[in-house]
């Protein structure tokens, strides 16, 4: 099966999973998810010493879709993130120009309206705030304010092709604020799912890899089998960073 068939098929039983018995993952994922694969492959050779021992086979059985799942899950949460990062890019680079423009047209509307009391009004209460959606809105309203008084904007030689570039950058500017703000919610849950995906594929990783220490704690080259690799690197790493600040 696909890991987004996996992903579908467990995808009830991992949003089961409660917050306070997800694990946040220590370890890169996709690292873990190779460790998984590797150590279902590993086990094959040694059911019978193993189901000794008291495993349940189709503990290891389930590795495979659970594998899959969380794989999918890394994905799937790569893509809201990077969706995300994308997005705030582009707010990022775009959001000044899109800021001087409503101040421009601020500007160019307080002087044509300055003898009028009742536009001048309505162009201040446009201008209160300064937030990314108070920007938004201000260019359509100073747009819609521009256009139902073009022969003021014409006295002072406004060019009225702004206002139409200001209706559109709200429009181009609104859509991107709601995919920055809408993505950071979907990250928030793909990044929730993936740590339950990962938990669930932890639980019988633990297990067997309990049951593979414990049966051939004499026997170092199946062992070797049930221990993770990342974890003995980092060990190693940290045991020699330690040796050299001893001595």
């Amino acid at each position: 099966m696909s890991s987004n068939t996996d992903y579908l098929e467990l995808l009830d039983e991992i949003q089961a999973i409660v917050p306070e018995k997800t694990i946040i993952p220590t370890m890169p994922v996709d690292v873990f998810v190779q460790e998984a694969e590797d150590l279902y492959h590993w086990c094959q050779d040694d059911q019978v010493a193993l189901t000794r021992a008291g495993l349940d086979w189709m503990t290891v059985e389930s590795l495979p879709v659970r594998t899959g799942a969380c794989r999918e899950s890394q994905s799937r949460w790569n893509k809201e993130r990077n969706t995300r990062q994308q997005d705030e890019q582009a707010w990022k680079e775009q959001s000044p120009l899109a800021f001087e423009l409503r101040d421009r047209m601020l500007h160019s509307l307080r002087y044509a309206f300055r003898n009028d009391e009742v536009l001048l009004s309505r162009v201040e209460d446009i201008a209160l705030g300064d937030s990314n959606a108070d920007m938004v809105q201000d260019l359509n309203d100073l747009s819609v304010l521009g256009k139902a008084n073009l022969d003021l904007l014409a006295a002072i030689g406004f060019d009225a092709a702004l206002l139409d570039e200001a209706a559109l950058t709200s429009d181009l500017m609104g859509d991107l604020l709601g995919a920055t703000n809408g993505e950071r919610k979907k990250d928030s849950e793909a990044m929730m799912i993936r740590d339950k995906a990962f938990t669930y594929l932890k639980a019988p990783m633990d297990e067997i890899r309990n049951c593979g220490k414990y049966v051939f704690w004499k026997n170092p080259d199946r062992l070797e089998g049930y221990i993770s690799n990342y974890w003995q690197r980092r060990n190693a790493v940290t045991e020699k960073e330690t040796s050299k600040v001893e001595g």
